[in-house]
């Protein structure tokens, strides 16, 4: 992996010069994952262009690197992960449940990590969507707020286990996002989930295409019937009837040239 190019690839150039341990801040980390998701979109097509994913990091490389793409959280995450461990800093990759209020996914379902910055512990994940914008301390029980909204993590026990339990505050209460275990996790543990999110009609992930990117002022997302604009909190939504149309606003918005 050319680390220069993966940092010419989110915009962070100037962390290259800083290179090791020594510019392991909390600050650059915030700076690297913001710069990741603006630049970096979550995006399941080649589900749909039956293009399979394999979980091997020199393939997330070609593909995000390389060919200008994004992917799924194994992808997008399993490749961050090697970028902030080039860099110097001291990170594991985690297993998270998705769901709220007792109901969760199967373990394996979304991949974290979990990184050392200097004497404290941060949540990064670049690979959920319209997620976190900035990594989250792991500290329990207080509100972490950043340009997507308000978080906190806290403590809860499921199927006679002990995990985190990360939440964003609706309004005067708080839904669940997911649950994860302080395991560290190897990349080829996930492959059972990673294969049924690309082969399962119970997959999310097989119903419809998707590509999001966060902006400067929010965040846009195409899916197979509609392209969605938010900016300073303001939404547009135009309708998408047709392939050639998914396809001019894939290469106009994400600078993804589409298989078919």
């Amino acid at each position: 992996m050319d680390i220069k190019k993966y940092l010419q690839r989110i915009g962070a150039q100037r962390v290259e010069a800083d290179a090791g341990s020594p510019a392991c801040t909390a600050e650059t980390l915030r700076f690297l994952q913001r710069q990741h998701l603006l630049c970096v979109p979550f995006e399941n097509l080649d589900i749909h262009w039956k293009r399979p994913i394999s979980l091997d990091t020199d393939s997330f490389y070609r593909k995000i690197v390389g060919e200008n793409r994004g992917g799924f959280c194994y992808e997008l995450n399993g490749l961050f992960n090697v970028l902030l461990q080039e860099l110097g800093y001291e990170t594991k990759m985690v297993s998270a449940r998705v769901g709220g209020e007792g109901n969760f996914s199967s373990e394996y379902d979304h991949m974290a990590i979990v990184v050392k910055a200097g004497d404290e512990e941060y949540l990064a994940d670049v690979g959920f969507g319209d997620f976190i914008a900035e990594p989250l301390k792991l500290v329990l029980d207080i509100e972490q707020e950043d340009k997507t909204g308000t978080y906190r993590i806290g403590k809860t026990a499921y199927e006679g286990g002990e995990y985190f339990y990360v939440e964003k505050k609706a309004g005067d209460s708080w839904s669940g996002e997911y649950i994860f275990t302080a395991a560290a996790r190897e990349l080829s543990q996930y492959s059972g989930m990673c294969n049924f999110h690309q082969t399962s009609p119970e997959s999310h992930f097989m119903k419809s295409k998707v590509c999001s990117l966060m902006t400067g002022a929010g965040r846009k997302t195409l899916t197979g019937d509609k392209f969605i604009e938010t900016t300073n909190g303001e939404r547009n939504e135009t309708p998408v009837t047709s392939t050639e149309q998914f396809n001019e606003i894939l290469k106009r918005e994400f600078n993804i040239a589409p298989l078919n």
